[in-house]
């Protein structure tokens, strides 16, 4: 046998599938340690340098001999002994290059050679330019505390010169509009829950104490869209328009339309001088009032207070934007949409989506409505358009743009009653085009879309338009009274959904009610605290229970954490004013700043002290002038 390897008497654990190897091959071997690579060749040429011992029995059998490394310093191969070390760059050691390691070779790539690197320093990897050195320590983050603010703002603090410092010019010049950096917490305002936990009757939950999160969102979006305003640029201004200023444009798409006026028009948000309050502004651009008489037209429309119309305030002319131009003033809705932009908007689907009956027997009675109170008045509406009909709230749209074409139209008068009997066929076309999504410039011809709408919605509704659609020749001349009369049922779905919202809307107020409590009571706490002087008594408001109420305000509003910093918790005051307000019995201790003075009383006692030196100021203020002095 040869002399590396030795007999072994332990069977193996399975059948060797190698037992049918000829005799000479090289034997395959699992490698259990590192040496096994350096011994595969020296063995392999002892079990080729003694056939005789290889051929009396078949290889890598049950009787085979097991494999022995042996150590490293046996023999080698002229290929393992001639190959090149490998010698790492700045380094001294040299290793020698064992045999396996030169079967596979790489390809040519640079050499890694380890060098001292430094995060601060600008270096190009893999060939790819420099993208901006990192200007950070991933654990000190120093170079992200000064990108960051100085100090952060306070959107209660009323203080427009901290938000600039915080690094958002808001008020200042600027090239694009931008939003403020820290808008309000409005998170703070309404707790958010999984859900209604099983609870007992006389319990309440958090939010069942404030407005419903998507009235209290839908609020504030039209407030702040009541207050937007435009950045300031000199030279882009747009003008004053007599008391109105800080005119905001409301056209989405930033053009002038011009095709249910015949002019180009404009629509602006601006405010009043007189008294603080948002219109919207229409500019009639281009026209020339050649009758003093057209615009007292609008007069008649000032009239008409109705909940499905856009009330008309006035209409002047102006010359403020280099050109003779005239202005409508209507009543400002934030954040309405045209039915056009809410049916007709563009989706991924490229059709917009169908739209319910009742939906649209919702447009149909509040239209019918208006034009009702319209044609008591001896006028027409003329601009029943998909354009001009803006939706304010959920299903609840109003007829906009009244009165404009009275004066643009002025020399060229038509009979009221024809006017009139227009308007039944623009709402006919307006409920036709939106019922069956229809663009209104393809309803040329209705009777396609009429066939359409037959197979999706009721006879009923069918019938109401085609009617609204029909010619005074082939039936009698419409009103609308007989309108209003024909959707009576329909009028009833609408009144009830509408008293409905108004139960909804009274209850969230109930909650409001009395909100202002704690206002109040600190109003009547600041009036008696710290006072310098009253009724000729300079130490006022250090005696009796008035320096008890200045020990509570402390408590309230002063207090310090054991090292001496001030203590910040807005639930710890309004949880006093509360209890205070309610005056219960619970005991707080009171200590004096010199920590010589200590009292124990309860909010029951300080309510009652609280009342009885506002009294005394209250008596004081009611005093004759004469006994003043």
């Amino acid at each position: 046998m040869s002399p590396t390897h030795k007999s072994s008497s332990v069977p193996p654990r399975w059948p060797s599938p190698w037992k049918d190897i000829l005799p000479g091959s090289s034997p395959i071997v699992n490698q259990e340690s590192p040496a096994d690579l350096y011994n595969y060749n020296a063995s392999s040429s002892v079990s080729h340098a003694n056939p005789s011992s290889s051929g009396s029995k078949k290889s890598l059998n049950v009787e085979s001999p097991s494999f022995t490394p042996t150590q490293l310093g046996g023999k080698k191969s002229n290929f393992s002994t001639n190959a090149t070390p490998f010698t790492p760059r700045a380094t001294n050691s040299t290793l020698q290059q064992d045999a396996g390691t030169t079967l596979f070779k790489s390809a040519p790539f640079p050499d890694f050679a380890p060098q001292n690197y430094d995060l601060n320093t600008a270096t190009t990897t893999n060939g790819s330019t420099d993208g901006g050195s990192l200007g950070y320590d991933p654990f000190t983050m120093s170079s992200v505390n000064q990108a960051l603010p100085s100090a952060q703002y306070n959107p209660y603090a009323d203080d427009h010169n901290a938000l600039a410092g915080a690094g958002a010019p808001y008020y200042a010049a600027q090239n694009s509009y931008t939003a403020p950096t820290q808008p309000l917490q409005y998170h703070l305002y309404y707790p958010i829950t999984t859900g209604r936990e099983n609870m007992q009757p006389y319990q309440r939950q958090v939010y069942d104490l404030f407005l419903p999160e998507s009235l209290r969102e839908d609020l504030q979006k039209r407030s702040e869209a009541t207050r937007q305003v435009l950045p300031s640029q000199p030279g882009v201004q747009l003008p004053n328009l007599q008391h109105y200023h800080s005119l905001v444009p409301l056209d989405t798409k930033l053009r002038s339309t011009a095709s249910t006026f015949g002019l180009p028009s404009w629509v602006f948000k601006a405010t009043s001088r007189k008294n603080g309050n948002t219109f919207c502004l229409r500019r009639i651009e281009g026209f020339r009032l050649t009758n003093e008489e057209a615009i007292k037209a609008v007069n008649s429309w000032k009239k008409i207070t109705h909940p499905n119309i856009v009330t008309t305030i006035e209409a002047f002319t102006t010359r403020d934007f280099n050109d003779s131009s005239l202005v409508f003033v209507h009543s400002y809705h934030p954040l309405s949409k045209t039915l056009a932009e809410h049916h007709f908007a563009p989706n991924r689907f490229g059709r917009p989506a169908p739209v319910p009956e009742r939906v649209l027997w919702s447009y149909l009675v509040q239209l019918a409505s208006a034009l009702k109170a319209i044609h008591k008045a001896k006028l027409a509406a003329r601009c029943i358009d998909i354009n001009k009909v803006i939706l304010t709230e959920k299903n609840r749209v109003r007829l906009g743009a009244c009165s404009i074409l009275d004066v643009l139209n002025f020399e060229a008068p038509r009979r009221i009653e024809e006017l009139q009997q227009e308007d039944f066929y623009s709402l006919g076309r307006l409920i036709l085009s939106i019922a069956t999504n229809t663009p209104p410039r393809n309803l040329a011809d209705p009777r396609p879309a009429l066939e359409q709408l037959g197979r999706t919605c009721s006879p009923e509704l069918k019938e109401r338009i085609s009617w609204l659609l029909s010619t005074p020749q082939n039936v009698a001349t419409k009103t609308a009274e007989h309108l209003v009369y024909d959707l009576a049922q329909h009028m009833d779905e609408t009144l009830v959904a509408s008293f409905n919202t108004q139960d909804e809307v009274t209850a969230h107020l109930g909650r409001e009610l009395e909100n202002g409590r704690l206002v109040r009571l600190m109003a009547k706490l600041g009036t008696i605290n710290e006072r310098p002087e009253f009724d000729n008594d300079p130490n006022w408001a250090e005696t009796s229970e008035r320096y008890t109420l200045k020990l509570f305000r402390d408590y309230v509003f002063h207090q310090v954490d054991a090292q001496g910093n001030p203590v910040v918790d807005l639930g710890h005051i309004i949880s006093c004013l509360n209890k205070l307000d309610a005056g219960i019995d619970e005991r707080i201790y009171l200590t004096s700043r010199d920590h010589q003075s200590t009292f124990v009383v309860s909010y029951k006692e300080l309510k009652k002290q609280a009342q009885s030196a506002f009294s005394d100021l209250l008596k004081g203020a009611n005093k004759p002038q004469a006994n003043r002095y």
